[in-house]
């Protein structure tokens, strides 16, 4: 075990026109940033300067909203996202050291296709590509893939698990070394070296190999954002980046013990992943300061925006007034199971209006939200990770830009001065900065395993 002290893992998530519902209408926001290059560009450099693991895309292929109509739907700013596989691309090519991870779905994407994409990237961002494995949630996404319902929850993690199985494999279609590119005599690879997958499955018929060499992190960092059972066994079997929401350090110490107990069933080291819940911080010079924009944000968010997010949990919420008592919750839902559980636990034992509950939980998306000074919020933070409440955080700004150089300005030289986060990179690719191990080609994990008996 390694003497060094504790570091934070820190990604830099920007959603859209920001994090916060009504973040976009600050009177100092900038509403346009979700689909303006120069912007995203100018953040990744300062992101960088500031020493940011990574920035992170929540992503879904389909303007996800549960709005009942095109008008209700019109309240919703997270409409105009870049692909953000295109999108690191760009950034990659703006910036040295920090990394990207971009979330893709195995329910709506093929696994060759996805294996070739990110290997491609893993080249193009020279070791500093991650990929957020989700099952996809909202029946938007299906409508869009000639299927008239979404998957039912938990065949789409047994699909997922086979389509990483899938893709780890093509990633291994070559062993580091296989490409010789001998010009004396001709031959470009060596054949011993070339390993061809020959997947068939219940879901997926894949011959291989993978046109594309083995990429320079051996795998991009897996992230994996299911806090479900099913979603729980996924990480540990495959996520190294493990993205959660929680609303406590309680809950977020009972996560981070549940997750990690589960790694030794699929032969894994807890020590081999990494969680990092997401975490909204509304900040001010002063604690009245900070609670007086959170104050603000929270007038801002149309309620149209607030029912149609909840409409997974008690359908249709527009036939009452903002002002009654909330009805009875769904008694399931096959959109994010994590989520409607916590809801459901966060109303336990409250009598509340729909306003009420409006104003709670649609600010940031269930995630955490932190309001005071650089010092209070770095408290709170410093609190979670001390007690072993995660690894480290997705800090999600509720807009642009001023949050953001906030946290850059103000949060980060916090956070150094105390020792929880680093002053530089510790080297090249995502694996070497978040202290993640470079897989082995699957043919010499035997030989090293029998080598360290």
């Amino acid at each position: 075990m390694s003497d060094k002290p504790r570091k934070m893992a820190l990604g830099l998530n920007l959603v859209g026109a920001g994090a916060h519902g009504g973040g976009w209408r600050m009177p100092e926001a900038y509403p346009a940033g979700g689909s303006d290059i120069r912007f995203w560009k100018d953040m990744a450099r300062k992101a960088e300067a500031a020493k940011f693991h990574f920035m992170f895309w929540a992503d879904g292929i389909a303007v996800r909203s549960d709005a009942k109509n095109e008008e209700e739907l019109s309240y919703d700013s997270r409409i105009d996202v870049f692909e953000p596989l295109t999108l690191l691309a760009a950034l990659s090519a703006v910036t040295e050291r920090m990394g990207f991870i971009a979330t893709a779905s195995t329910t709506y994407n093929e696994p060759y296709n996805m294996a070739r994409k990110l290997a491609s990237l893993d080249y193009v961002t020279e070791g500093r590509v991650g990929w957020n494995v989700v099952t996809s949630w909202s029946e938007q996404e299906a409508l869009n893939f000639g299927r008239d319902t979404h998957m039912e929850h938990g065949s789409r993690y047994r699909r997922a698990e086979e389509y990483m199985d899938v893709v780890f494999g093509l990633w291994d279609s070559w062993e580091d070394d296989a490409f010789i590119r001998n010009k004396q005599t001709g031959q470009y690879f060596d054949p011993a070296k070339l390993h061809i997958l020959h997947h068939k499955g219940e879901h997926f018929k894949v011959r291989g190999p993978l046109n594309v060499a083995r990429p320079i992190q051996g795998y991009p960092v897996i992230a994996q954002a299911g806090s479900s059972g099913p979603g729980q066994d996924l990480a540990a079997r495959t996520a190294e980046v493990i993205y959660t929401m929680q609303k406590s350090r309680d809950d977020a110490v009972a996560f981070y013990s549940s997750v990690k107990e589960r790694f030794a069933k699929f032969g894994r080291s807890p020590a081999s992943a990494l969680v990092m819940p997401g975490m909204m911080p509304i900040l001010g010079r002063t604690m009245q300061e900070a609670r007086d924009r959170h104050e603000m944000l929270l007038d801002l968010i149309p309620p149209q925006l607030g029912l149609a997010a909840l409409a997974n949990s008690f359908g249709d919420l527009t036939k009452y007034s903002l002002d009654a008592p909330l009805p009875p919750m769904l008694a399931d839902s096959n959109a994010v199971k994590s989520g409607h559980v916590k809801l459901a636990k966060f109303l336990e034992g409250k009598t509340m209006t729909i306003r009420e509950l409006l104003r709670a939980r649609s600010a940031a998306s269930g995630h955490h939200v932190i309001v005071g000074t650089p010092e209070r919020v770095a408290d709170e933070m410093e609190d979670w990770f001390s007690n072993f409440g995660c690894d480290g955080f997705n800090i999600l700004p509720p807009f642009y830009p001023q949050p953001v150089e906030e946290v850059f300005h103000g949060l980060i030289p916090e956070l150094q001065r105390r020792g929880l986060f680093h002053t530089e990179y510790a080297g090249r690719t995502l694996r070497e900065n978040l202290g993640l191990a470079r897989p082995a080609h699957r043919s010499m994990r035997g030989l090293q395993a029998a080598a360290g008996d």
